[in-house]
């Protein structure tokens, strides 16, 4: 999310299933010309990517930093059916109202009452844990006793009234611009050769070793002064960062009876990214075997002088592999969930520009859609312009082969009642299967001073039927 902020066009998805074969993703297939469709592939040769199959999950490690006391088992329950609607009403519940029980209890109600069938939940905010988790620390702010789990409480809270729950993860997004986690064992402090480098640090960086002080602090700075990125992001072609995400999230899927789970910063920051000694190394492997002998020497000679002369020499395929990372993860953990629960919903918040989502961000979603590996996009179209957001719902409309398969992401933080009220009108005329609204927590807050009647409550009472 930035803040100031299963099923195929022609039938099942193409894949085969994920624990019977390696799947394969052969670069993108982007068809251009119309206004508002993806660009057409940057120049350069098309490299496939390679895809590892879903393998079964790994036992945690003692030094991952998850929940020293967690029996493997825990907790034993049985997983009872999703929850359906025909127009799911949605909100973002961001993490700081997951911090104490009596918030989260609040939460529930509120949303109750204003007629919200969906909660989509932080739990996994800056690489930590809002809930009992086998591979990363509790998050710092959580309160109440060590066996506390907020998402528990959630989840038996919500599904008592009628409402799914959904877990939302951030994806790459594994730390903001506040000091450095406590827990040593925090990724950021326990790996910081797993974390993102940006250009302009790239070449200073590469001869550094990520577990000299300086490298982790120059990346927290760069953060600090970039007013586009919020935060450190992990590098999304580190087949380590990808197993801690897919192992995230299917300790989720195994150990907690929820109705879907939610990508969120499923993407990289910028095309300024990632430009780490790792991601630099993996790229050059990736191409090498696709050009002729002569030219690997000729890049080789001349990353001798400059380690970025692979990626400015090849525009092309430096944006194919970026993309194929991100598309590679989403897919690896589409078929990981669907093994074992396919009833679960797996959605993603994305940038509603599908231009910039795919040139800037290497996001690629109306491909997930059309090959399957998605069932829901949730284009964050954060306008308070009506003709804007209706553009963005409608070319999201026309990427999803059904209404169901496209929930409009509402900033209601920047539209106050009378223009969120608006922009649900809007995504029922363009045919959008719901709306999620972000965020809970602003309009719990700023959005309903002391003595009006709570902003979700006006809304659901105007647009809810409550």
């Amino acid at each position: 999310m930035t803040v100031p902020g299963p099923v195929g066009r022609s039938g099942p998805s193409r894949a085969l299933p994920a624990l019977l074969a390696a799947l394969a993703v052969v670069g993108c297939t982007v068809v251009g010309a119309p206004a508002g469709s993806p660009p057409a592939p940057e120049p350069g040769p098309t490299v496939p990517a390679e895809v590892p199959v879903d393998v079964p999950m790994r036992q945690p490690e003692p030094d991952r930093g998850g929940d020293p006391g967690l029996p493997p088992s825990w907790p034993a329950r049985t997983m009872s059916g999703v929850r359906h609607f025909e127009e799911v009403r949605g909100v973002w519940v961001v993490r700081t109202t997951m911090n104490r029980a009596e918030s989260i209890r609040a939460m529930v109600d509120e949303a109750a009452a204003a007629g919200v069938n969906t909660l989509l939940l932080q739990v996994r905010g800056r690489g930590d844990a809002f809930y009992r988790s086998r591979w990363e620390p509790r998050a710092e702010t959580v309160q109440g006793t060590p066996g506390f789990d907020p998402l528990a409480l959630a989840i038996e809270e919500a599904h008592s009234r009628g409402m799914a729950v959904h877990a939302w993860i951030n994806t790459h997004l594994v730390w903001g611009l506040a000091d450095l986690p406590d827990s040593p064992h925090h990724l950021v402090n326990a790996h910081p050769e797993w974390l993102a480098v940006p250009r302009t640090l790239g070449r200073d960086l590469y001869g550094v070793r990520p577990d000299e002080p300086r490298y982790l602090n120059a990346l927290v700075s760069h953060a600090r002064a970039d007013e586009q990125t919020e935060g450190v992001y992990s590098s999304p072609s580190d087949p380590a960062v990808q197993e801690r995400v897919y192992s995230v999230w299917m300790d989720l899927v195994e150990r907690y009876d929820l109705d879907g789970l939610h990508f969120d910063y499923v993407r990289y920051p910028s095309g300024e990214f990632d430009y780490s000694r790792g991601a630099l190394e993996r790229f050059r492997a990736w191409v090498s075997p696709r050009l002729p002998p002569e030219r690997v020497r000729e890049l080789d000679a001349a990353a001798a002088r400059d380690p970025y002369a692979w990626v400015d020499a090849l525009p092309g395929p430096w944006g194919e592999f970026r993309r194929a990372q991100i598309t590679t993860l989403v897919e690896r953990i589409y078929h990981g969930v669907k093994a074992r629960r396919p009833d679960l919903t797996v959605s993603a918040a994305v940038f509603a520009n599908r231009v910039d989502a795919y040139r800037n961000r290497y996001q690629d979603w109306p491909r997930w859609l059309d090959e399957g590996i998605l069932d829901v996009v949730v284009p964050m179209a954060y306008s308070t312009d009506d003709a804007r957001f209706r553009e963005q719902i409608r070319d999201a409309r026309g990427a999803a082969d059904r209404r169901e398969r496209v929930w409009a992401g509402v900033g209601a933080y920047l539209n106050g009642v009378d223009g969120t009220l608006s922009k649900v009108r809007i995504a029922r005329d363009e045919g959008a299967g719901g709306v999620i609204l972000f965020s809970y927590d602003w309009m719990a807050t700023e959005g309903s001073p002391a003595g009006s009647m709570p902003f979700l409550r006006r809304v659901g009472a105007a647009a809810f039927g409550r």
